[in-house]
C-alpha cells in the first residue's frame, strides 16, 4: 500500500534554502510578518512564547521541534512582556553570525536553530492546504538530529549538495509530520491518516488514481455507510472525497506534464480519464487553462 504522506511531500520538491542559530537574553520581543514559505525552529536551550496568528500560544522548551508549513505572521517573545521588534525574515539570511534578540551581552537565556526552505512545486499552496498550519512537536530526538544535519549541510560547500539537503528536508518532514498528535490537528491530511478508516480511503485514491471510485466503493472500503464516510471524511480531510480525489489527480497530472515525458492520452489513462479530451475538459476547468497551456508556461 503507498503512502499518501510521502507522495505529498515529493510532489512539493522541497529544497532548503536558509538556516542560523538565534539567541535572546532578557526581555525581547520579535515580529514576523506572513511570509509563506514553509519554515522550521528547534529549541536548543531555555524558553520562550510562540505565537502564530490564528493559534493559541504555544510555550517552547528545550528539544522541541516547530514546523510552520506556510508560515503566517508570529510573534517570538521571552517570559517578560516586551514591545516587539519587528523582523524581516529575507534580511535575515544577511545577518552574520548568530542572531541575538534583546540584551546583547553576556549569555543567551535562549537558543534556538531556525530556518525556512521552500516548494519547487507550483501546487504547494493546494498540498500545504492539506497540512495543520502549526505543528508543535516534543520531545522527538531524532528530529533534532536531522535538524542539525540539515544546518551543517548547508554551511558547507562539498559536491553533492542540493542533493543531500534535498534528501535531508525531505525526511525532516516526514519526521515532524509524523511525530505530530495527528488526532489533534486541523482538518486536513494528518487527520484524515489519522483516522483508520478514513486512511484505508485514502491509500486506495493514492494506490490506484486511474480506478473510478465512487463515494459508495469509497466508503466501503472505510467500512461506513456512504452518508457517514461523506461526512466524517468532509470533516476530518477539510474536504468531500471526490474533492480531494481531484486534487490529488490534478496534482498528479501538472507533475506528468512538467516532465514532459509523456502524452496527454497516457496521462489521462495514468489518472483515471477515458479519454485525452475527456481529460483536458477536466483539466482546464480545473487549472484554468488546457494542458497544452500549461506545458507552455512551465
Amino acid at each position: 500500500m503507498v503512502d499518501p504522506l510521502s507522495e505529498i511531500i515529493s510532489l512539493m520538491k522541497p529544497r532548503a534554502v536558509f538556516s542560523k542559530l538565534i539567541g535572546g537574553a532578557g526581555s525581547w520581543a520579535v515580529r514576523y510578518e506572513k511570509f509563506g514559505e514553509p519554515s522550521f525552529c528547534t529549541m536548543l536551550d531555555g524558553e520562550c512564547t510562540l505565537a502564530v496568528d490564528g493559534q493559541q500560544p504555544v510555550m517552547l522548551k528545550a528539544g522541541d521541534f516547530v514546523l510552520l508549513p506556510a508560515t503566517p505572521g508570529f510573534t517570538l517573545s521571552s517570559a517578560d512582556t516586551a514591545v516587539p521588534t519587528l523582523m524581516d525574515p529575507v534580511g535575515a539570511t544577511e545577518i552574520e553570525g548568530e542572531i541575538r534578540h534583546g540584551r546583547q551581552d553576556g549569555p543567551p537565556d535562549i537558543r534556538m536553530l531556525g530556518g525556512y526552505f521552500a516548494f519547487d512545486s507550483p501546487d504547494a499552496d493546494l498540498l500545504v492546504s492539506l497540512l495543520p498550519v502549526l505543528l508543535h512537536v516534543r520531545g522527538v530526538e531524532r528530529l533534532k538530529l536531522w535538524v542539525q544535519m540539515v544546518r551543517e549541510e548547508s554551511l558547507d560547500q562539498r559536491s553533492g549538495r542540493e542533493l543531500v539537503l534535498g534528501r535531508l528536508i525531505d525526511i525532516l518532514l516526514v519526521e515532524a509530520l509524523r511525530s505530530t498528535s495527528a488526532h489533534d490537528a486541523t482538518p486536513g491530511l494528518l487527520r484524515g491518516l489519522a483516522d483508520a478508516r478514513l486512511g484505508a480511503a485514502i491509500r486506495h485514491m493514492h494506490e490506484k488514481p486511474a480506478h473510478p471510485w465512487t463515494v459508495t466503493e469509497l466508503a466501503e472500503k472505510a467500512a461506513l455507510s456512504r452518508s457517514a464516510f461523506f461526512g466524517r471524511f468532509s470533516r476530518g480531510v477539510g474536504v468531500p472525497p471526490m474533492e480531494y480525489l481531484l486534487a490529488w489527480r490534478m496534482a498528479l497530472a501538472k507533475d506528468l506534464l512538467r516532465q514532459k515525458k509523456f502524452g496527454l492520452g497516457e496521462i489521462a489513462d495514468r489518472i483515471g480519464y477515458g479519454s485525452a479530451s475527456s481529460f483536458s475538459t477536466a483539466f482546464s476547468r480545473h487549472v484554468g487553462i488546457p494542458p497544452s497551456a500549461y506545458i507552455g508556461v512551465r
